[in-house]
């Protein structure tokens, strides 16, 4: 075991990469064993078994994730804190899309707080350039995540690529419509 030189960190790291290569739902156990040429049974004194890696590998996931928005939006407002705010989110699922997949696994909130606390805390600051609070807020934060995941999900499946118009040209109004919205938000 201390020859492969494992630990929960490097374990959860590993199957990160393995789950951009094959795919969230085929991380196992076995499959992380394999990579690093040990038995399964060298890794659960790491982590206690396939759902304990996958809640790890969520959890960092969501942490990169808010981690990019939140570099993207650093210092903007508005419709350009939208834009950078949503093309963070989608360059992410687009270059990591099995980590993105893990994003969306049911946690317990207590074991995502932080993560999805600051991407949580990011879009609320962001709908606050566009003075909406609570309850609005609330709405509009789902609004927003439902729009981003929906459109990288169908994005993702090939969906858009049977019509002409071009992807970016649909996301481009998508955004602007966004914006729209959120600044002519019903009372």
């Amino acid at each position: 075991m201390a020859r492969a030189g494992l630990t929960a960190d490097r374990l959860t790291q590993a199957a990160a990469d393995l789950a951009d290569e094959v795919g969230f739902e085929n991380v196992t156990v076995s499959a992380l064993a394999r990579h690093f040429g040990v038995k399964d049974a060298s890794l659960y004194s790491h982590i206690r078994n396939a759902h304990d890696l996958r809640v790890r590998l969520a959890v960092r996931s969501l942490a990169e994730l808010a981690d990019r928005v939140a570099d993207a939006v650093a210092g903007r407002s508005g419709k350009d804190a939208l834009i950078a705010f949503a093309n963070a989110y989608r360059t992410y699922a687009r270059e990591h899309p099995g980590r993105y997949t893990a994003t969306r696994m049911a946690l317990d909130p207590d074991v995502t707080a932080d993560a999805a606390g600051k991407y949580d805390d990011m879009a609320r600051a962001l709908l606050r350039g566009y003075d909406l609070w609570e309850p609005d807020q609330t709405d509009a934060v789902r609004l927003l995540h439902s729009t981003f995941h929906g459109y990288v999900s169908l994005e993702r499946s090939g969906a858009f690529h049977s019509h002409p118009r071009g992807v970016e040209a649909s996301w481009t109004r998508a955004l602007d419509a966004l914006d729209s919205l959120l600044r002519a938000w019903p009372a």
